[in-house]
C-alpha cells in the first residue's frame, strides 16, 4: 500500500511534463531524414542551382527525377551535411551548461528557461521560406540542438530526484521512452503524403517546437526537485511541502533524514566543477562506468541503424524501406515499454548485459545476412530480422538506462557537473558516428556491423565486470559500492576519508 501511496497523480503529472523535453529532443532527432529530398531541392534553388520553374512540376516528378540532380550539387551536399550535424555541435556545446542551469533557478524553472529555444528553433525552420531555407533551416537546427542538449540532462536530473526509489528505474526510462516516440512521429508524419512534402515540410521543421508551448503551460503545475530545495537551497519545509505533493502523505522521516546527510557531507566539501569532478580519484570509477554507459549506447551502432535504416534495407531487397524503417520505430518504441516494466525487476545491470549481448550476435547475423544475400535470397530476411532484434534488445537497456543512471551513481554535489561529463560524451559520439559511418561503411561495405559487433563484446565484458547492481539502492549506498575500501568504516568517518581525497584532488 505505501508503495502505491507513492505513485500519485502530481507525480505522474511531472515526469510526463518533464518527459515532453524529451519527446522533442527525439522528433527533432528524426525529421530531418524523410524529408531529405524534397529539402535539398530548395536548398538548390536558394543557391540559385535549380530552376524556379520546377515549383509547378508534379509531385511524382520533382521527387522521382529532379531531386537526385539537386542533391548532388557540392553546395547543396555541403548546407545539407552542415543542417544535419549542426543538431549534434548544438548539443556538444550546451551539454556542458546543464549543471549551470539546472541549479541556477532549480530543475523545474531551468526547463521552462530553455524553452524559449525551442520555440525560437521551430518558429527559425517553420519560416524558413520566408527568406533563405538553408540558412534558417541551418540556424534553426543549431538553436533545436543547443535546447535538445540541455534538456537531454535536465529531464532525466529532474526525473530521478523526484522519483520514488522503488520505481526510479522505471520513471527514468521514460525519458527514453519518449525519445524513441518522439522519433516515431517524425517518421510518420515525415511521409510525403503528409508533411514531408514539397509544400508542408517547413511546417515538419517547425513543429519540433510544439511541445515545448504545451510543456511551458504544465511546468509551473510541477514541484520542485525535492533534494534540490533540500540540498541546494536549504529550503527544509519547502522541500517537504514538494515530498508531500509528489509522494501524498507518508512518513517523510527517511526521506529527509537522507537529504539532511547528503547536505551535511555536501557542505564540507567545495563545489564540484567538471573540472574537479575529472581530476577527483573518490568519483573516478563512478565517472568511468557512467562514461562507459554512454559510449556503449552510441558506438553500439544504433544510430548508424536510426541514420541509414532505409538504406539498408534497400540493399536488403526491400521494396518499400521507408515503411521498413517506420517498423523499426515501431519496435523500438515496443521494447522500450518493455524495458519500463522489467527496469525495476530485473535490474540495470542485468538488463545491460542482456541488450549487449543480444546486439552483439545480431550484428554478427546483419554481417552474414548482408554478405550472402546475393547468394542465397532469404538472406535477405535474416538480416531484416537482425535489425528488428538489434534494436529491441538495444532499447531493452542500453538505450534507456545510460540516461537515468547517471542521476543513480551520483550524490546531489557532483551529479550535475557528471549529467553534463556524460551528456557530452553522449552528444559527441553521436556526432562522430553520423559524420563517419559513410565513409567506415564505404570501407568494410558488407563487414561494417563486425566492427560494431567487436565493441559490443568488449562493452559486455566491461559492463559485466565494472558495473554494479543499482536496483532499490539510496544515493549513499550506491556511493558506498565503489568505495570498497570503506565498507566497513562508519559513514561519517568515510564522508570524512572522501572529503581529504576531494580536497587534495581539487588542490592538485
Amino acid at each position: 500500500m505505501s508503495r502505491r501511496k507513492n505513485l500519485t497523480g502530481t507525480l505522474a503529472l511531472a515526469v510526463f511534463t518533464a518527459a515532453l523535453g524529451s519527446l522533442q529532443y527525439g522528433y527533432s532527432m528524426g525529421v530531418i531524414n524523410a524529408p531529405q529530398k524534397v529539402i535539398e531541392k530548395h536548398y538548390a534553388r536558394s543557391l540559385g542551382l535549380w530552376p524556379e520553374r520546377d515549383t509547378v512540376l508534379s509531385e511524382n516528378s520533382t521527387t522521382d527525377m529532379s531531386m537526385p540532380e539537386a542533391g548532388q550539387h557540392p553546395e547543396v551536399i555541403m548546407y545539407w551535411s552542415l543542417s544535419v550535424a549542426i543538431f549534434s555541435i548544438g548539443g556538444m556545446v550546451s551539454s556542458f551548461l546543464v549543471g549551470f542551469v539546472g541549479d541556477l533557478r532549480g530543475r523545474v524553472k531551468g526547463m521552462l528557461m530553455v524553452n524559449v529555444l525551442a520555440v525560437a528553433a521551430g518558429l527559425l525552420m517553420g519560416l524558413c521560406k520566408m527568406w533563405k531555407p538553408h540558412i534558417l533551416v541551418i540556424s534553426g537546427r543549431a538553436v533545436m540542438g543547443f535546447y535538445c542538449g540541455l534538456t537531454s540532462g535536465l529531464v532525466p536530473m529532474y526525473i530521478g530526484e523526484i522519483a520514488p526509489k522503488a520505481y526510479r528505474g522505471a520513471l527514468g526510462t521514460l525519458h527514453q521512452l519518449a525519445i524513441v516516440v518522439g522519433i516515431l512521429l517524425s517518421q510518420v508524419i515525415g511521409l510525403d503524403f503528409l508533411l514531408g512534402n514539397d509544400r508542408m515540410w517547413p511546417l515538419l521543421l517547425g513543429l519540433s517546437g510544439a511541445p515545448s508551448i504545451l510543456q511551458s503551460l504544465l511546468l509551473p503545475l510541477c514541484p520542485e526537485s525535492p533534494r534540490y530545495l533540500y540540498i541546494c537551497q536549504g529550503k527544509v519545509q519547502e522541500a517537504s511541502k514538494s515530498l508531500r505533493r509528489l509522494k501524498g502523505e507518508y512518513n517523510q522521516t527517511a526521506d529527509l533524514e537522507e537529504m539532511r546527510r547528503e547536505k551535511e557531507e555536501g557542505e564540507k566539501e567545495e563545489k564540484i566543477s567538471i573540472l574537479s569532478l575529472i581530476r577527483s580519484s573518490v568519483y573516478r570509477q563512478q565517472l568511468f562506468v557512467a562514461l562507459m554507459m554512454h559510449l556503449s549506447q552510441q558506438f553500439s551502432g544504433i544510430n548508424a541503424i536510426f541514420y541509414y535504416s532505409t538504406a539498408i534495407f534497400h540493399r536488403a531487397g526491400v521494396g518499400l524501406p521507408v515503411y521498413a524503417t517506420i517498423g523499426v520505430g515501431v519496435i523500438n518504441t515496443i521494447f522500450t515499454m518493455v524495458s519500463v516494466a522489467l527496469v525495476d525487476r530485473a535490474g540495470r545491470r542485468t538488463l545491460t548485459l542482456i541488450g549487449l549481448g543480444g546486439m552483439c550476435c545480431c550484428a554478427v547475423a546483419m554481417t552474414v545476412g548482408l554478405r550472402l544475400q546475393n547468394d542465397y535470397s532469404w538472406m535477405s530476411y535474416v538480416s531484416m530480422s537482425a535489425i528488428f532484434l538489434f534494436v529491441s534488445f538495444f532499447e531493452i537497456g542500453p538505450g534507456p538506462i545510460p540516461w537515468f543512471i547517471v542521476a543513480e551513481l551520483f550524490s546531489q554535489g557532483p551529479r550535475p557537473a557528471a549529467m553534463a561529463l556524460a551528456g557530452c560524451c553522449n552528444w559527441t559520439c553521436n556526432f562522430i558516428i553520423g559524420m563517419t559511418f559513410p565513409y567506415i561503411q564505404a570501407l568494410l561495405d558488407s563487414y561494417v556491423f563486425l566492427l560494431f559487433a567487436a565493441l559490443l563484446f568488449g562493452f559486455t565484458v566491461v559492463t559485466y565486470l565494472k558495473v554494479p547492481e543499482t536496483k532499490g539502492k539510496s544515493f549513499e549506498e550506491i556511493a558506498a559500492i565503489f568505495q570498497k575500501g570503506f565498507k566497513k568504516v562508519p559513514t561519517n568517518t568515510r564522508a570524512g576519508m572522501e572529503l581529504e581525497q576531494l580536497k587534495s584532488s581539487s588542490d592538485a
